[in-house]
């Protein structure tokens, strides 16, 4: 039972809900669109989207680089390769595997792209997974990559959330929802399964399975030449799992766990197993990158060494293999910066990458960890359009492609600044603006923000923020808030459950501080955030209603009560706190659900989210939309019925749903953009 007078808006395709969903969006589409303003923001994203001058990004398998790309003509998208040689030239001759398209009307489907992955070490085979409408279940299929055909009685794994990996040609790791009984309270598989060609997939003996309140169980085979190993991965929660080695071959039934904390990252490379620590273990502080030999791990015998160690301004944000190094990426107060590290008989080898930029976000990842030493280079920042390189460790970089520039960026300048949160910490933030801005006050101002998950938000151009929001007048600031990982574990802990204010705190003072330097006024300033960052937005909203002129909520969560028995919801309670229990008491302190005020002066929101979100449940944004309206406030909502957590199934609706929010925040920030 409950006293929720909206829960009716859970249903997420029921009749009364959908009749209420179509109303709303009657509603939105007739205040924002058929406008001058709409039309150019809808074309010029979509300009953007579509743009034939793009990166196709690729990646390397075999002798041929792999591609998905989607354009006006294939909204859909193609599976498509080319070569080494043919990638290098500006228009590159490609081979097309698969036109989504073309599958959708034959099979009276609407197909997403979600990946596929080949059977080493020929290449002949993958398995392709795709999604009804963007929803993040799906169907895997296995595909003849050099016919261009489904396999006749192949393997078929049906719409689920979950996964399959080669072990070899007739058998695959699967985990999967295979009926009541086989899922955690999350919704994601929780065992793991051998599954050989020709048998039901039902009768695929189990070979581990985890508890229902597990987070999920997986399992994948390491086609490392020389190094085969199978492993099982139970996910205890968000930020703890158990790793354990097949020992008697994929088939077999003896799992050993590999012994470290649950709580780190274990990533297994050839001889090398590197541990990405979260809390401190060992005498090594949480956010330290350390490395010994697996077979050592395994014997109780390791000898660790230590990679990585965080400072107060650094963290680790990533790391990638080629066959011979590691390139560790590191952040230092939001800038990257690469290092090469090669191991030997003693300790590993510390040397520059050569060639690496002095500025901007720099992402970089294997070509091919087990033929090479080569590692794709991708630069960019909020007015500089990527460049991808290729770059052989201790060699200059080669540039390969660039994207293209959708707005004179030569008329603005990046900065970043620090805010002060009510405790006293630093909270940068960066902030994009036109070089001769008048600093009255006055300017249409975007916030931005996330905060959550341990992930980092790093300067990166956006074509659409360029076109909608940059080349019209607007200013944009981006938040690196607490309970992101822009530096590493303790930064993110201290947003964590009954710490979460701490996030909101933050961004608030962001929003102060672009006062106080006379950017904005509280009547020009707008504040956006999708999902964990919805979250956010409602928090701005319900928390801190003066410091906004308008408020972005995309794919949100908001009802913090009900989160958990929503979809996903299960799986973020070592995020957020488990509402069933005395955390109640915290959590209802930011749940917007709960906060709202009819007798607040709330600035203008908008609601934008997805019937296909089969993660962060769209009842959510109803609830609110439908409680904010009843308290007398001034809400818009909108509802796309694909797309799933993403907003949008193809850039068709992408456009549209980046255009309502744009349109939304000029219409309330004004003016109304100026130039195009």
């Amino acid at each position: 039972m409950t006293n929720d007078p909206h829960a009716w808006l859970e249903d997420v395709t029921g009749d009364e809900a959908m009749e209420w969903v179509a109303a709303r969006n009657a509603r939105t589409e007739a205040l924002l669109t058929g406008t001058e303003l709409f039309t150019g923001l809808e074309s010029g994203v979509r300009e953007v989207l579509d743009s034939s001058d793009r990166i196709p990004w690729v990646t390397r398998r075999g002798g041929h680089y792999y591609n998905y790309w989607t354009d006006e003509r294939n909204p859909r998208g193609l599976w498509r390769r080319t070569t080494p040689e043919e990638y290098r030239k500006p228009e590159p001759d490609w081979d097309v595997l698969l036109d989504l398209d073309a599958l959708n009307e034959a099979e009276g489907e609407n197909w997403v792209w979600h990946g596929a992955r080949f059977l080493r070490p020929g290449l002949d085979r993958a398995l392709v997974d795709l999604s009804r409408g963007g929803a993040d279940a799906d169907v895997t299929r296995e595909f003849d990559v050099e016919s261009r055909t489904w396999v006749d009685g192949g393997f078929v794994r049906p719409e689920a959330k979950g996964g399959v990996s080669w072990i070899d040609r007739d058998t695959l790791w699967v985990s999967t929802d295979l009926g009541e009984g086989t899922t955690t309270s999350s919704g994601y598989p929780r065992s793991a399964r051998r599954w050989t060609r020709g048998t039901p997939l039902s009768e695929a003996p189990i070979v581990f399975e985890g508890s229902a309140e597990d987070l999920s169980v997986s399992a994948f085979h390491d086609q490392t030449p020389g190094y085969e190993r199978d492993f099982v991965r139970r996910a205890i929660d968000f930020y703890a799992d158990e790793l354990f080695l097949v020992e008697d071959g994929a088939g077999g039934g003896t799992l050993r766990k590999v012994p470290v904390p649950d709580s780190a990252v274990a990533d297994v490379e050839r001889e090398w197993l590197v541990l990405e620590l979260r809390e401190d273990w060992n005498g090594h502080p949480g956010g330290s990158l350390l490395a010994a030999r697996f077979d050592d791990v395994m014997a109780g015998t390791p000898v660790w060494s230590v990679l990585f160690a965080p400072t107060p301004a650094s963290s680790l944000a990533g790391y990638a293999w080629t066959r011979h190094h590691l390139v560790l990426n590191v952040l230092t107060d939001v800038v990257n910066r690469l290092s090469v590290l090669t191991p030997g008989d003693g300790d590993w080898a510390a040397s520059e990458f050569v060639g690496a930029p002095e500025f901007g976000s720099i992402g970089v990842s294997a070509v091919d960890p087990d033929e090479s030493d080569d590692v794709w280079l991708t630069v960019t920042d909020y007015l500089t359009p990527a460049t991808l390189s290729i770059a052989r460790v201790g060699e200059q970089p080669e540039p390969l492609k660039s994207s293209p520039s959708f707005f004179d960026a030569s008329t603005h300048t990046i900065e970043q600044h620090f805010a002060t949160s009510d405790d006293g910490t630093r909270v940068p933030y960066f902030l994009v603006r036109p070089a001769d801005l008048a600093f009255d006050g006055t300017a249409p101002t975007l916030l931005y923000g996330y905060g959550g998950f341990e992930i980092a938000l790093t300067p990166g151009y956006s074509g659409a923020t360029s076109r909608s929001w940059l080349s019209r007048g607007g200013v944009y600031a981006v938040a690196n808030i607490r309970g992101g990982g822009e530096y590493g574990p303790r930064w993110h802990r201290a947003a964590l459950r009954e710490n979460r204010p701490r996030a909101y705190e933050d961004m608030a003072a962001v929003a102060r501080d672009l006062v106080e330097r006379r950017i904005t006024t509280p009547a020009h300033l707008g504040v956006q955030g999708g999902s964990n960052g919805g979250l956010l937005a409602g928090n701005m909203l319900v928390r801190y209603p003066e410091l906004f002129g308008a408020v972005v909520v995309q794919v949100p969560l908001l009802d913090m009560k009900r989160y958990s028995h929503l979809l996903a919801g299960a799986s973020w309670m070592a995020e957020y706190g488990d509402p069933d229990t005395d955390d109640w008491e915290f959590i209802r302190t930011f749940s917007p659900y709960h906060l709202i005020d009819p007798d607040a002066s709330y600035p203008p929101v908008v609601l934008l989210t997805s019937t296909r979100d089969d993660r962060v449940h769209p009842g959510h944004a109803r609830k609110f939309a439908a409680a904010l309206d009843a308290a007398g406030h001034d809400v818009t909502y909108y509802e796309n019925i694909e797309g799933g957590h993403g907003g949008a199934a193809d850039n068709a609706q992408a456009a549209r749903m980046s255009a309502l929010a744009s349109a939304f925040l000029w219409q309330r920030l004004g003016p109304a953009g100026g130039a195009a």
